[in-house]
């Protein structure tokens, strides 16, 4: 356990827990055993610069990789975009230390016999609690400029790279593959949409019940004549039936003057 302060007028220490990172060989390429220095209980606050400064009186530091919680894996990408996809730190971390040679960690590790050590300094302060808030809210508000700037190489790197791919795929069209098959794609001022599985399953659900419906009315040409003449057979009878009714109304009806 490692006691440390983030302020000179911090009277409880904060303790970080530390031991040297051991996996097998080649498991962990970007955390090399031997080499590495393992940290529990990092808070949200500090960041690794100040991880690299406390930690560089024991050697030099290689690099400082904060993680959510421990695993093994490759190196990490760095972020593309400095507005989009960013994480918000809300509870403690573990953090990966690599120094240059093997004796920084052992050094470390020896610094847990001595008094708690200082973080915050004023060349290098941490900001913890309310200024640590308003730094973050001031990170929050974006440039206009700096993010129109970011969106255009965006769609300009996207409009290159859909460039490359008609060109790729006009060079390869009309070109058999190995087994001697032409890809066929659609052109035009509308191309076809690839369909889902599901739309493609609405889509034959109606062409089946359009044509069932057409092959029971109109199965034979002559089912489709005697249709139309029991159609306007019916049409007929109404308006006869109608011509009585209005001529039966007219009859009922009398002049009553008084």
């Amino acid at each position: 356990a490692l006691a440390v302060k983030f302020g000179a007028r911090q009277r409880s220490p904060h303790c970080l827990l530390v031991k040297e990172h051991q996996v097998r060989e080649g498991a962990d390429t970007a955390h090399p055993p031997r080499r590495t220095l393992f940290v529990l209980n990092v808070p949200p606050y500090c960041g690794p610069d100040s991880l690299s400064r406390l930690f560089s009186r024991c050697g030099r530091v290689q690099s400082v990789d904060i993680c959510d919680k421990p695993g093994l894996g490759e190196k990490k990408e760095e972020p593309k975009s400095k507005f989009f996809n960013r994480k918000t730190v809300t509870g403690f971390q573990v953090a990966y230390v690599v120094f240059r040679k093997p004796a920084g960690v052992q050094a470390a590790k020896a610094l847990s016999r001595e008094g708690p050590l200082l973080i915050s300094t004023e060349s290098h302060p941490v900001k913890t609690g309310i200024s640590k808030w308003i730094a973050s809210y001031e990170a929050s508000v974006v440039d206009p400029k700096e993010l129109k700037a970011e969106v255009d190489a965006y769609m300009q790197d996207y409009d290159k790279k859909m460039a490359e791919e008609e060109a790729k795929a006009a060079e390869q069209e009309g070109v058999p593959d190995e087994e001697g098959w032409v890809k066929v794609t659609r052109k035009g001022r509308k191309p076809g949409l690839p369909r889902t599985e599901a739309a493609n399953l609405r889509v034959l659900e109606k062409e089946k019940r359009k044509r069932a419906r057409k092959e029971l009315l109109n199965f034979y040409a002559w089912q489709h004549r005697e249709t139309k003449r029991e159609h306007i057979a019916q049409l007929r009878k109404k308006f006869e039936e109608d011509k009585q009714r209005i001529a039966l109304m007219r009859a009922q009806r009398k002049f009553r003057p008084y």
